[in-house]
């Protein structure tokens, strides 16, 4: 099965979201599982599971076996919470855990196109089923939108460089592999640039939310998911960069006035975790609890 992921802020996502025995939680991205199996450990009753990726449902599954009956694995967009949990007759939930970070899976497989790292196809969907792919984005927007998309998804001040970069490269060639668009944006960067990240980190990151939809995605849900809270039930969320941030911190404001906000900053992960796994560097988790 290769490399497991591993759950971020472990610890405290336990704390936060603080299982009940016999509850019903929801995991809107399960991934491989890792979240969701030390929940179970706490004696819930029910766990519903779920991820647009058919990959991961599977590896999940895998990975959850010994708890098969007590998860509903779903494979699904988190946005259709309401349809998902209706499909399952279900009225109320104890809690729920949304982690937005991409999966170790994911990054490296190259094949996903996922990864700046690994050579592979520009794909960068977690549907597969869908039909727009990173590629598509890249060769078929004019530079204009090329330039919004990769400031307003990636915040890289370079973003006008890099997208006038990409219509002139892929107007010798196609862009179609992950290398290729490496290529294009370190030759479309200032000679004497320095980063403290990897140059195409934004840009990966831009069309990664572009391909997949995820902001909306994020707002959508978390407003799906409060009619469902039972009373002192909470929504924990970690996310992995400032415009997911936002629209967590924004939502749980609008949902002040019927409940409280448990995290007044979000929740960092300790020196240690980062050490141990330089992924979780940039995690916030924030909490909601309905009153």
């Amino acid at each position: 099965m290769g490399k497991y992921h591993i759950p971020v802020m472990l610890q405290e996502v336990l704390e936060f979201l603080s299982p009940r025995e016999g509850g019903i939680y929801v995991d809107c991205t399960l991934g491989e599982g890792g979240h969701t199996k030390r929940i179970l450990e706490h004696g819930v009753a029910r766990i519903i599971g779920i991820d647009e990726d058919y990959e991961m449902i599977e590896r999940a599954r895998e990975n959850l076996s010994e708890f098969v009956n007590k998860v509903i694995f779903v494979n699904d967009n988190f946005r259709n919470l309401d349809k998902i949990l209706g499909h399952n007759n279900i009225k109320s939930i104890d809690g729920i855990l949304y982690d937005l970070g991409t999966s170790s899976y994911h990054l490296e497989t190259a094949s996903r196109g996922f990864s700046f790292l690994l050579n592979g196809p520009l794909d960068m969907r977690f549907n597969k089923r869908q039909k727009v792919k990173a590629s598509t984005l890249i060769n078929s927007l004019a530079e204009n939108d090329l330039v919004r998309l990769i400031w307003g998804y990636g915040e890289d001040r370079y973003a006008k460089r890099i997208a006038k970069g990409i219509v002139e490269g892929r107007a010798r060639r196609s862009i179609e592999t992950t290398f290729q668009l490496v290529d294009v944006i370190n030759s479309s960067l200032p000679k004497d640039y320095k980063p403290n990240i990897h140059p195409a980190t934004r840009t990966f990151q831009a069309l990664r939310i572009a391909v997949n939809n995820e902001l909306e995605a994020i707002e959508v849900s978390l407003k799906k998911s409060f009619p469902f809270l039972k009373l002192g039930s909470r929504i924990v969320v970690i996310s992995f960069h400032s415009l997911e941030d936002r629209i967590v911190k924004s939502t749980f404001l609008a949902f002040k006035e019927r409940g409280q906000i448990i995290t007044k900053r979000p929740i960092t992960p300790t020196q240690k975790e980062i050490a141990m796994n330089p992924r979780a560097r940039s995690a916030k988790l924030r909490c909601f609890e309905r009153k």
